[in-house]
Order: structure tokens, then C-alpha cells, then sequence
């Protein structure tokens, strides 16, 4: 039983066969998928395919991607939607420096106060951090936010010790099974079992032998297997354990 705790089923590119693929994972033993939004039409998506799907949950939040031209309005939209029972979430929300078609002043704008409507509504938080050169943490510190999962994480074990040690949880995706993902595979030896979910991040981030393919909630087993390797567990246990402590998070 697998949770893909992070997934994109409202992009484009499962516009074609999209219930095709959320039942093909779920026949093959992915038992709950968190659609993860990115802007507020993703949220309203995300909210569309949980009430299609009882085993598809929601979040609702603005990718730091797509804050541009964001305003107050946009927040009390969040606020609403977030009231919908399936909604588990507020996400996913942070920084992201890597491309500069948003400004980071920008971003650092909009972070904040979509981290205190997560605070208000008691719901966890869903946080993209790339390439915030340590906002992202700083941020998150200030807020004083410790019930939220950096999700899709590629950092190293002192980072994810820091994260750690602000109550956060950490999610991994198919980078594990890169190569190059040495740097990765050490942070996850630092994690504890219970702080540690797993996720696609599809239709991005496809584990090997993949690469370059689609992704779908499916190959979530891929990650388990090379957490299972690293930790020295079976991919049961991983399963289990990873399913057991994304479904207390989210409150599921």
C-alpha cells in the first residue's frame, strides 16, 4: 500500500488519459495520491479530481512560479477553497530561484502570507524550495512553521538535519535513483522513518529506468525500492511506514 504524496494530475499532460492513469496506479497498489496545486485554477483542479477519486486528496496553494501578478483577493480565494473537505493542505507555496521569469522580491511577498493561512486553518504545508540561496528556511523560521513537508528534496544531510531539527518532514522523489544523486542518498541515511514520505512529483521527475518518460503515481514503487536498498529494509516496510506517516500527516 503506496502513497504518492506529491503528484500533477491536473497538467496538461494527462489530458489525454488522465482517470486512465490515477486507476492504473491505484490498481497497482497505490492506495492514496495527493493532487498537489500550483496556482488557483491547479487548487480548484486539485479539488475537482478529489471529489472524483475517494482515494485523491487535494491541496491548494501558489507555486512561487506563479505568483506574478498575485493580490489579497487571490488569498481569500485560497481561504475559501481550503474549507473543502478534501482539501489536506496548503501547497505547494516557497521559492524558487532557478528561472527568472518571477521576480524573488515577488516571491518572498506571497510566501508569507499563504504560510499564515496554513497556520490559521490548521492545515500542514506543502513547500517547493529551489535555489533560495537559505530563504526558504529563514522564512519558514520566522513563521515559526513546523507542521510542513519540503517536498521533491535533493539537499544535502546537513540541510536535511536543519529541516529536521524545525519539526518539517522531508519527501523524496525518482531523483534517488539518479547517478548523480549521491548527495541525496546521504541526506535520506539521516532521516528517520516517521519524518519521511515519498512522491512522483509526476508527470515530472520519472526514476530510472524511466528517465525521460511520463511520470505516473506507478513508479512511486521505484522510490520505495531505493529507500528500502538505503535503509536496509524491505520495500514492504518502506510502504508501510511511509503510508503510515503521510496519512498522519495530512490527517487522512
Amino acid at each position: 500500500m503506496l502513497y504518492d504524496s506529491h503528484a500533477h494530475y491536473d497538467d496538461s499532460r494527462f489530458d489525454a488519459d488522465r482517470d486512465e492513469m490515477i486507476m492504473k496506479a491505484h490498481r497497482e497498489g497505490v492506495a492514496f495520491i495527493n493532487n498537489i496545486a500550483s496556482s488557483i485554477e491547479s487548487s480548484k483542479k486539485s479539488i475537482a479530481l478529489a471529489e472524483k477519486f475517494d482515494f485523491v486528496y487535494a491541496t491548494v496553494g501558489v507555486h512561487p512560479s506563479d505568483v506574478m501578478g498575485m493580490t489579497d483577493n487571490d488569498i481569500e480565494i485560497l481561504r475559501d477553497l481550503a474549507k473543502h473537505k478534501k482539501v489536506v493542505a496548503i501547497g505547494e507555496i516557497g521559492l524558487d530561484y532557478h528561472y527568472d521569469d518571477t521576480s524573488e522580491e515577488e516571491q518572498r511577498m506571497w510566501f508569507p502570507p499563504q504560510l499564515e493561512l496554513s497556520r490559521e486553518l490548521s492545515l500542514p504545508v506543502v513547500i517547493h524550495d529551489r535555489e533560495s540561496r537559505g530563504d526558504c528556511i529563514r522564512i519558514l523560521k520566522e513563521h515559526n512553521i513546523e507542521n510542513g513537508v519540503v517536498h521533491c528534496f535533493s539537499g544535502s544531510a546537513e540541510t536535511a538535519k536543519e529541516i529536521l531539527k524545525m519539526g518539517l518532514h522531508i519527501s523524496f522523489t525518482g531523483v534517488l535513483t539518479f547517478k548523480n544523486a549521491r548527495k541525496a542518498i546521504e541526506a535520506l541515511k539521516v532521516i528517520p522513518m516517521d519524518r519521511l514520505m515519498i512522491e512522483t512529483d509526476c508527470p515530472y521527475m520519472s526514476p530510472e529506468p524511466y528517465r525521460g518518460k511520463r511520470n505516473y503515481s506507478g513508479y512511486v514503487i521505484k522510490v520505495a525500492e531505493k529507500i528500502a536498498e538505503i535503509k536496509g529494509l524491505s520495500v514492504e516496510e518502506v510502504a508501510m511506514q511511509t503510508t503510515k506517516t503521510a496519512k498522519k500527516f495530512f490527517n487522512i
